[in-house]
């Protein structure tokens, strides 16, 4: 079995900064991509920024130049480093692994419980 465990979040003025941290612990034979999604009240989850095995690293426009996503393979954790924070990125922000447990030659889908960003003066 794998976990995910999120941290960071919390309450910033704009302008502001926060990172989170995921670590993944359990079965892990290997990880691939890692993920941020977010979600808003009333709107559908998002994907804000993901990073590949390799570090390359790909960031939704409406974070571009403000948000950096990177991972530390060897403590199976990624991080999602957001500055100038601004209201609109109020959420709830979840981590996505894809994770291949020992034994098997298939990835599964792991998600975080998710922590809450909120943006507000």
């Amino acid at each position: 079995q794998v976990q995910l465990v999120e941290s960071g979040g919390g309450l910033v003025q704009p302008g502001g900064s926060l990172r989170l941290s995921c670590a993944a612990s359990g079965s892990i034979f290997s990880i691939g991509a890692m993920n941020w999604y977010r979600q808003a009240p009333g709107k559908q989850r998002e994907l804000v920024a993901g990073i590949s095995t390799g570090g390359n690293t790909n960031v939704a426009d409406s974070v571009k130049g403000r948000f950096i996503i990177s991972r530390d393979n060897a403590k199976n954790t990624v991080y999602l480093q957001m500055n100038s924070l601004k209201p609109e990125d109020t959420a709830v922000y979840y981590c996505n692994f894809l994770i291949r447990p020992p034994g098997s030659l298939l990835y599964v889908d792991c998600w975080g419980q998710g922590t809450q960003v909120t943006v507000s003066s």
